[in-house]
């Protein structure tokens, strides 16, 4: 039987678990990626939830077909529920929005307590997301960037612990030096600077109070940007 093959997204996320972690996969679908783990001698056992049972019989299906069921624990569980601090030494949270995964964070204190490795790729929200573990006791060790069509996503590798405040463009792109010798960084910084410049000129005339606010965070997004391309450059 052929092992299992990730999409670059989530062999993006396999490739940060250590091996023998204590792993638990929040919102596992078909538990390909613990599968995938397991398959390669990484890890040898690992915790799978999933908000709906729908998911979760995917991924009892996926373990059986790969004679792994006795390798997985499933929980039926919103996040991290019916995870014991323990089981989750590293977490991956995977394929959401990044609102969700400050939601099932925040619901679980114990993940910013002792020794932990989280592995969060957000769908969206990145912004919102990087700012929310900022105040919230984590902080970003590295970024790492895959591609998928023309799509880029980011992978984020945060543990327990106090972080410098972000600028605007760093909550938007991340630290240079988390991830300044990715090859897709310059296409990420292009392709977020296009994105302000857009919404730049669509409240460029604006003159509705609400509008101002936004319009300044904007304009220090993109002077930042523009800053981290000329770094790039050197």
């Amino acid at each position: 039987m052929r092992p299992i093959e990730l999409s670059p997204r989530l062999r993006a996320v396999a490739d940060l678990v250590p091996e023998g972690a204590k792993f638990v996969d929040v919102g596992t679908d078909h538990a390909y990626l613990p599968v995938y783990l397991i398959q390669r001698g990484v890890l040898t056992h690992a915790v799978v939830s999933d908000l709906r049972e729908g998911p979760l019989d995917r991924a009892r299906q996926t373990a059986a077909h790969y004679g792994l069921t006795e390798r997985l624990s499933f929980r039926l569980c919103d996040g991290l529920a019916r995870v014991m601090p323990e089981e989750g030494e590293t977490i991956a949270i995977a394929g959401m929005g990044g609102e969700t995964i400050a939601a099932i964070l925040n619901a679980a204190p114990w993940t910013k307590l002792g020794k932990r490795r989280l592995i969060l790729q957000p769908m969206s929200a990145l912004p919102d997301l990087r700012r929310w573990l900022a105040r919230a006791g984590y902080t970003i060790l590295r970024e790492v960037l895959c591609q998928e069509g023309p799509k880029l996503y980011t992978v984020l590798l945060v543990e327990p612990g106090e972080m410098p405040p972000l600028s605007p463009a760093e909550c938007w792109v991340g630290r240079q030096e988390t991830g300044k010798d990715d090859p897709l960084r310059p296409a990420l910084l292009e392709g977020q600077k296009k994105r302000v410049e857009r919404a730049l000129g669509g409240i460029a005339h604006s003159s509705r109070p609400e509008d101002i606010p936004w319009r300044q965070e904007l304009e220090q997004v993109l002077a930042g940007l523009e800053t981290m391309q000329k770094e790039l450059e050197v």
